[in-house]
């Protein structure tokens, strides 16, 4: 799974191996403890985790507010992968300070109901985790086995979904650096590789800096990376103008 780091706080490796079943375990309790998918929209609305369930409400309904999340979901239906709130969302109790992740093994994006805050984090938790899911669904990504394509994503999730804005790095403390966006990226994706894998701190700065440059500048879906919501907007316009265009070829 390809985890969000708690935004309160802040292949797997000795023997690169760590069957997705353990990690499962580890992180998000229950799900494959259950080896199932967990329910979703509709069929928990009205149990404790309500919240949680409105604020995702909130956060793919009301569209322009969300441009990061517009964007992605065309692009996902764009690609083949329509997104379903009530079959790819769960929201869930989670071990750990994860906010969040995306399950591979059955497509679906687990939110952190008991580390979930607030709007403005589930909605960074939310796009973070829908890179996840569009770089799955546009790519063989061997989340379980290889580090370096679980780096990947996170490094293009980190880098593409607001985590590193001007605002958010300043609300943490963190501005003022040369280079201060590439040093958050970089910082911010070590941190979910070791929210997800049982690995080293050194490990996994081996696999970020090993695709670090390449992965930095893929900026698809947005094309751009997008720092604030007026570059969402216009990177969700130039993707509809896109389509458009290679829809009358």
């Amino acid at each position: 799974m390809a985890g969000a780091p708690d935004e309160r706080g802040p292949g797997p490796a000795a023997g690169e191996q760590l069957q997705q079943e353990h990690v499962g375990c580890q992180v998000f309790p229950e799900r494959l403890a259950q080896g199932k998918p967990q329910q979703g929209f509709l069929s928990s609305f009205f149990t404790n985790n309500q919240k949680c369930q409105l604020m995702l409400l909130q956060t793919l309904e009301t569209s322009r507010s969300h441009p990061y999340v517009k964007l992605l979901l065309d692009a996902m239906k764009h690609s083949g992968c329509a997104v379903n709130k009530e079959r790819h969302f769960s929201c869930e109790d989670c071990n750990g300070n994860v906010s969040g992740g995306f399950d591979a093994s059955v497509s679906q994006i687990v939110l952190c109901q008991n580390n979930i805050c607030n709007q403005a984090h589930m909605n960074r938790v939310v796009t973070h985790e829908l890179i996840h899911a569009f770089d799955h669904c546009r790519a063989h990504v061997d989340w379980f086995t290889n580090v370096r394509h679980l780096a990947c994503s996170e490094v293009r999730a980190a880098n593409l979904s607001g985590d590193c804005s001007l605002l958010n790095e300043i609300f943490r403390l963190h501005f003022g650096l040369k280079q201060h966006h590439q040093t958050c990226v970089r910082d911010r994706a070590i941190r979910s590789i070791l929210a997800v894998r049982n690995i080293s701190k050194e490990v996994a700065q081996k696999a970020v800096d090993e695709v670090f440059e390449s992965c930095f500048n893929d900026h698809e879906p947005f094309g751009r990376i997008p720092h604030n919501k007026t570059y969402a907007r216009y990177a969700h316009r130039d993707f509809q103008n896109r389509d458009r265009y290679y829809s009358n070829i």
